[in-house]
């Protein structure tokens, strides 16, 4: 196995899947000359020539809304949004068109497109560069949504999402970008919407998707040396979500603790608690905890931006107030 980054990974894959198919190609701001704003496009406009990796101007509406109609063209159009905050200038695109045409058609016709694009905070890029909003388009029929954790598993979901036949939003996350990981030689798609244990466990099971399940790991690696034994489960896929990975580990250990880097209220977290509590209620220990960001716009000196993002100390505190709780903590 090769030890790569995440952006490295990125990279990779896509370069493999526009040699693959002819029918796949990149557009988005300065993704071309200037390599993008992460440089996951370096090298790509020399290879493959303008056509295929598409500069365009500052107008997000615009270029995903070209992105949506060249796909159901038949072409698979990979959209590289500079951030997820300026999704929301193509939200009509997004979730009226790509998420819609499938369904409102009868079928007639699909959208496969991918639209890249990176959240979280941390980086003192201020509050309207800092946020993570997926929940604003995993709550929409007719997307996926997927937010790998690692360098592999960016690897699996982008030949996923490029060769699924709906529009898939990728979500990255700009603290992951030079986090290094094994990536085999020969990576498979993985099935969106499957989530997967990462560690085994019996006291606690810690739920976490994007740069809160790499928390959730080391979390659990600290926890073990206390005699805590975590199970970590990645959630990988947000639409769909795979609701039964998390109700049987939940199972399995009484106890459950979501990580995410959202807002605690309305979050990706409550929809998984509720689903623990459908699937899981007689078997909890404790009540569900979750860890999230403080709500409010993410301040840009840096030792208040910290203070509000979820860390491993605000994840491990969870987990050891949950287990005192029930009496499991060693």
């Amino acid at each position: 196995m090769a030890v790569i980054t995440y952006r490295q990974a990125l990279h990779d894959t896509l370069q493999q899947e526009m040699r693959r198919d002819d029918d796949v190609f990149l557009i988005g701001e300065e993704i071309g000359v200037f390599e993008g704003s992460y440089k996951i496009t370096a090298g790509l406009l020399d290879e493959f020539g303008e056509k295929r990796v598409r500069d365009t101007p500052i107008a997000e509406e615009g270029f995903v809304g070209a992105a949506v109609g060249s796909a159901m063209l038949g072409l698979r159009p990979v959209v590289e949004l500079m951030t997820i905050n300026f999704s929301l200038i193509a939200l009509d695109q997004i979730v009226n068109h790509a998420a819609k045409i499938y369904g409102m058609f009868g079928g007639q016709c699909n959208v496969p497109m991918v639209l890249r694009t990176p959240g979280g905070g941390g980086q003192q890029l201020g509050a309207t560069h800092s946020q993570n909003i997926e929940l604003y388009y995993a709550f929409v029929p007719g997307l996926k949504v997927v937010a790998p954790s690692t360098p592999a598993e960016a690897r699996a979901l982008m030949l996923a999402s490029i060769r699924d036949d709906d529009p898939v939003l990728f979500l990255e996350n700009l603290a992951l970008y030079n986090t290094k990981g094994e990536v085999p030689e020969v990576v498979e798609p993985a099935e969106i919407g499957k989530a997967k244990v990462t560690r085994e466990g019996t006291d606690v099971t810690i739920i976490g998707y994007s740069r809160m399940a790499m928390v959730a790991s080391k979390v659990a690696e600290r926890l073990a040396e206390q005699g805590v034994s975590a199970e970590v489960v990645d959630l990988r896929s947000l639409r769909p979500l795979d609701r039964d990975t998390v109700v049987q580990s939940v199972r399995k250990t009484g106890c459950a603790v979501i990580a995410e880097d959202d807002w605690l209220t309305y979050g990706i977290g409550a929809e998984i608690a509720a689903s623990i509590s459908d699937g899981a209620f007689d078997y909890l220990d404790a009540p569900v905890r979750r860890v999230a960001s403080a709500e409010v716009p993410l301040p840009y000196a840096k030792p208040l931006e910290r203070a509000a993002l979820p860390s491993e100390e605000s994840l491990a505190t969870a987990v050891h107030e949950t287990l005192a709780a029930v009496g499991k903590r060693r």
